[in-house]
């Protein structure tokens, strides 16, 4: 066994009063090392003036675009990529890719190829949130085994994306009392099987401190889902969780067709 699998927690000699840290977990556990998926949230915009070209030019650039993306989907080595359209659901962005990776280079090395695309010459990217998968700190009743760590992401025809930021104010708060807020967060959530939930971490990589994407073939459900959360004691202490995206799940050449 090398040093790095045989790494042991060595705690400094404090005069702590508690055995839990400040997010009430249980100390002297060496900190995490396992592999995770990040996930990028990629938000592009279309330039008009790509419309106004000819037509030989708009199928060609298309048609080569959609081959570099078709071409990371077939990757494998645990990259997954799925593709959204947001023409008309919101004027600032048009198409959004979801790309995951244990590995945050892949990001920078599919975003290098399709800059190398005639088409990336006419967009621009509003939006780009990076996160983690992790597993949730707290107890989750109707799921003792809570979320898991790794991501199968795509499964309903829609994707509800926001990124979200808590109050300092939460982070005060006793354990014991956060969990008793999410209790009731995930009582409330439970009746809505019809919505999945991803949410993953973004502590010290990007602005956000998550990225909540919930998967979903019925938007009236999310709807539901989501007003009904506004009246637990958890929303009290939300600092930010727009914008606000409605993507819906479409193949890349059907989603550039959208484009033009």
């Amino acid at each position: 066994m090398n040093e790095k699998e045989s790494r042991e927690y060595k705690e400094k000699e404090t005069r702590r009063m508690v055995d839990l840290d400040p997010a009430g977990l249980i100390s002297r556990k060496a900190p995490d090392q396992a592999k995770r998926q990040f996930m990028n949230y990629a938000f592009y915009k279309l330039d008009p003036a790509f419309r106004r070209q000819s037509p030989e030019f708009v199928e060609a650039a298309k048609a080569e675009f959609a081959e570099v993306c078709e071409r990371w989907a077939n990757r494998g080595e645990g990259f997954i990529l799925r593709t959204y359209s947001l023409v008309g659901t919101r004027a600032d962005v048009d198409f959004m890719l979801w790309r995951i990776s244990f590995q945050v280079p892949d990001f920078q090395a599919m975003q290098r190829d399709l800059n190398r695309t005639a088409l990336a010459g006419y967009l621009s990217q509003p939006y780009s949130f990076l996160s983690m998968q992790k597993r949730s700190i707290y107890v989750d009743r109707f799921n003792p085994e809570g979320e898991g760590v790794h991501l199968l992401p795509g499964q309903g025809q829609y994707l509800f994306v926001y990124p979200f930021v808590k109050t300092r104010a939460w982070y005060d708060l006793s354990p014991q009392a956060r969990q008793g807020m999410m209790d009731e967060h995930i009582f409330v959530s439970a009746p809505f099987t019809g919505v999945t939930l991803n949410t993953s971490y973004s502590y010290g990589i990007d602005d956000q401190e998550f990225v909540v994407a919930f998967d979903s073939n019925y938007p009236q459900e999310f709807v539901d889902l989501v007003q009904r959360l506004r009246f637990t004691e958890a929303s009290l202490y939300t600092l930010r969780d727009t914008p606000m995206f409605t993507c819906i799940k479409k193949g890349i050449r059907e989603v550039l067709e959208d484009l033009a």
